[in-house]
């Protein structure tokens, strides 16, 4: 069975209180039964603002709504009941008589005081039906019916906490963020100036009162999305006195038993208090009237054509005297405003045209802020045009940043000060500390700028002063290199360090920055240094076949060696191994403290066989271990400062050894081919040999001289074609390739000797065929030391193998078949 709302009139027209209809609906609704779970809800609002049909379609009653056909008049008379449909808990309605109906007239505004009252004293909830287009008037929002019922009610009930529901009806365009903030501040108005009694001065609106604000749309206009509202609506009226509904803190609440009683008693002391009965016809009637005149004025400020053009030329940039000319606009409307109402009643006229002067300044108000915005962007662009020309004058950046700030904070308040207008005391204060943040941070920016400027320009000053001593270091591989290279990087950084320090004194930054700024420096330094050694470190191999081939190829006064006998080839490669293997221990670890370590003596025992004294225990039972550079890591070397493992340095020892003993090789045979070509005498026993076997031929040529003649003629011819054909050249290549190339040129030789002869005892010699010029280039060129692994002398043209076995070490060199071909200077002999 349908639930019934069972709908009584509780307070009648003529402000009968009736009882008995109360008690009957208290027991119809079963109210006694429901204790403290219960709930009172009342509307209040102007007269055929829709306020019954709002409850019929929030709570399902049955009051009585107006027939918009039959005219606009007063629908619902004195104050009516019933009991909502459907909520829990236990919910009663309380529709009030409409406030401003003609039907009372002007000055019968008792009742709606009355009533009003009534409904805050018993209400948990009291929903304010008001019209959106009525927001921000006095009369239509009921701001003065309030205002007396606040003041009534703090005198004659012990405040309870009510929720104030304001229900906006047929909302507009107008965004709800925006009216609910105006709501808000109205009330809030309203309690401030209502005079309290003592107990009640300091006692702020939210101990008595909760406000929340809804819109609906137009019931008329848009009648389906109207009932979806209130459906919503109808929501939060579902468990509204629980904890966090819309009267979840209420207070003072009348048992269920009492409340008949209760509402008697309230309606009793309401009637008797005489404050409520007021006059109101001049007030009305001033109140309608000045509001005339306020929105007039405003229309016509609006549409002004002196406020047009300054609001049009504000757009474009600031204006010279802004405040003076619109306060003058403003001071023209107000006069007006004044001198129409001033036969008005003082207290509504003066709170109008506070209205109109509200209005007024909120309606310029954005050119005010655009004159505003233009002012900050000009003293900011200012800012920025001293600050660069301070800089470029070489001014210190701290001061310059300070006096450009100080011209434009004052040029910018000289500004607002020009922009003010008489009306109204608007505090230019936000703008100003938004420009104050902009020239911080364009000041901050800069600062960025210039500081990462200089931070870059001292690191490429010391990149420049670092990497290439530091490469010339590395690459000398002496005793003291890392030493020189930690006071080359002291010096370089104290003088970068200092320098900076000077450079940057200007911008007065604070010591922890100042501090770290410098530590970043010597860090890059450190750095450079440490990816230099590293960029070296990659490049051993190179630079240690290079030390090799210097020391090798070159004396002590830097002349190439020239592979003669005399010289120990054991010994300098014995030397330049040893060099290499110096830059090789110089390069294995950075070591920027100075801490000893003993990677020299390591690499010196274990790959050098013993060459390097050990001295120390642990020195001896390192070269014991049977395998010293099997390892990852060097001792006392942490790893992060380890270029070259103990492990690597193995491997490319044993690669260095294998790629320079082709060299080692070339100088061994060079230096045998050198013997060869200096011992082409025959062997003493073989002179002693010829002379016994030869002796009768001896004693002939004693006994007849003539004889000699032969051999001396022979020795003459020998000698011609051993010029001539260049024996010795020849035989340096080898004996097989040397007797190959005599037996075919020796014909063609021969030949031409006697060509030559021919030509000579005819007395007519045939010219001689022109020979190509030896340049000075070219012998240079031919005498010249290849490097780095070509040798100084000539090298036979044939496969050369040889090995050589060292006492000391036990170093076995081997070369793999090698064919070379050398130039040779030839010295032209030119025929006698």
């Amino acid at each position: 069975m349908e639930e019934d709302c069972c709908a009584t009139q509780l307070i009648y027209g003529d402000g009968e209180f009736n009882s008995s209809g109360l008690d009957r609906f208290v027991k119809e609704v079963k109210l006694a039964e429901c204790g403290l779970s219960y709930a009172v809800v009342a509307i209040m609002g102007p007269q055929s603002s829709g306020k019954s049909t709002l409850l019929n379609h929030l709570f399902h009653t049955k009051f009585r709504e107006m027939d918009a056909y039959s005219g606009r008049s007063q629908t619902t008379k004195g104050i009516w009941i019933a009991k909502c449909v459907g909520i829990e808990p236990c919910t009663i309605a309380m529709d009030l008589e409409g406030t401003d109906g003609r039907e009372r007239g002007e000055d019968d505004t008792t009742f709606e005081k009355q009533s009003a009252l009534f409904a805050l004293a018993v209400s948990d909830i009291v929903l304010i039906n008001m019209w959106c287009h009525d927001i921000g008037r006095e009369q239509a929002a009921n701001k003065p019916l309030l205002k007396t019922v606040f003041q009534v009610m703090m005198r004659l009930f012990s405040p309870r906490k009510t929720t104030l529901l304001f229900v906006i009806r047929d909302k507009t365009k107008t965004p709800f963020e925006y009216l609910e903030p105006v709501l808000r501040e109205d009330i809030q108005k309203i309690w401030d100036g209502v005079p309290k009694p003592q107990a009640h001065k300091s006692t702020p609106f939210s101990d008595f009162f909760s406000v929340e604000v809804v819109a609906l749309s137009s019931y008329e206009e848009k009648e389906e999305k109207f009932k979806e509202e209130v459906a919503q609506l109808r929501q939060r009226f579902f468990h509204s006195i629980s904890p966090g509904g819309l009267a979840g803190d209420r207070r003072g609440v009348v048992p269920a038993t009492g409340f008949s009683f209760s509402a008697q008693q309230i309606w009793k002391v309401i009637k008797e208090n005489k404050d409520l009965d007021l006059p109101a016809h001049k007030v009305m009637v001033a109140t309608v009237r000045c509001e005339e005149i306020a929105n007039q004025k405003s229309n016509q400020l609006v549409y002004d054509e002196d406020w047009l053009a300054l609001k049009e030329a504000v757009q474009t940039g600031p204006i010279q005297g802004f405040g003076i000319r619109l306060s003058s606009i403003l001071g023209t409307y107000l006069s007006e405003y004044d001198m129409e109402a001033i036969y008005f009643d003082e207290g509504v006229r003066n709170a109008k045209r506070q209205l109109l002067e509200s209005k007024a300044l909120d309606f310029v108000y954005p050119a005010y802020t655009t004159m505003l915005g233009h002012l900050r962007s000009k003293a900011l662009e200012d800012f920025k045009v001293r600050l660069e020309q301070s800089l470029n004058k070489g001014g210190e950046f701290a001061s310059s940043v300070r006096t450009s700030s100080q011209s434009s904070m004052l040029e910018f308040d000289k500004g607002c000060a020009d922009a003010a207008i008489q009306q109204a005391d608007w505090d230019g204060s936000r703008v100003r500390e938004k420009l104050k943040r902009d020239i911080d941070a364009h000041a901050s920016s800069v600062r960025s700028a210039k500081l990462s400027e200089l931070k870059i320009n001292y690191e490429k000053q010391l990149s420049a002063s670092l990497t290439g001593p530091v490469e010339a270091l590395l690459e000398t591989g002496g005793k003291d290199t890392w030493t020189s290279i930690r006071k080359l990087l002291n010096h370089e950084t104290e003088v970068a360090v200092s320098e900076f320090s000077a450079a940057v004194a200007g911008f007065e930054l604070d010591k922890d920055t100042s501090t770290k700024m410098n530590q970043n420096l010597r860090d890059y330094a450190r750095n450079v240094v440490e990816k230099k050694a590293q960029e070296e470190a990659g490049n051993i191999m190179i630079h240690m076949k290079d030390r090799f081939s210097t020391v090798f190829n070159y004396d002590s006064d830097s002349m190439p060696r020239v592979w003669t006998e005399k010289e120990d080839i054991r010994s300098i490669t014995k030397d330049a191994r040893s060099a290499s293997l110096k830059l090789l221990s110089v390069m294995a670890a950075i070591r920027m403290e100075s801490k000893p370590d003993n990677i020299e003596k390591l690499l010196f025992s274990s790959l050098m066989d013993g060459t390097v004294t050990v001295s120390s225990s642990q020195d001896r039972r390192v070269a014991a271990s049977t395998y010293p550079l099997a390892s990852s890591t060097w001792e006392e070397v942490s790893s992060k400062d380890t270029l070259i493992t103990p492990v690597q340095c193995k491997s490319l020892w044993r690669q260095f050894k294998a790629e320079t003993e082709y060299s080692v090789t070339q100088a061994i045979s060079a230096q045998e081919a050198h013997k060869q070509s200096n011992n082409w005498w025959p062997p003493l026993w073989t002179i002693l040999v010829m002379i016994v076997l030869g002796f009768n031929e001896i004693i002939l040529l004693i006994t007849n001289p003539l004889y000699l003649m032969i051999p001396f003629v022979a020795f003459l011819i020998s000698t011609a074609i051993w010029v001539q054909m260049d024996i010795a050249r020849v035989f340096q290549h080898g004996i097989l390739s040397g007797i190959l190339s005599i037996v075919s040129r020796f014909l063609p030789t021969v030949m031409d000797l006697l060509r030559k002869l021919a030509e000579k005892s005819q007395g007519n010699p045939a010219p001689e065929a022109p020979r190509r010029p030896v340049s000075v280039a070219s012998q240079s060129h031919r005498n010249e030391t290849p490097l780095p692994n070509t040798i100084s002398c000539s090298i036979p043209e044939s496969t050369v193998s040889s090995n050589m076995s060292s006492s000391d070490g036990g170093v076995e060199y081997s070369s793999p078949p090698l064919r070379q071909r050398r130039p040779t200077n030839v010295q032209e002999v030119e025929p006698s």
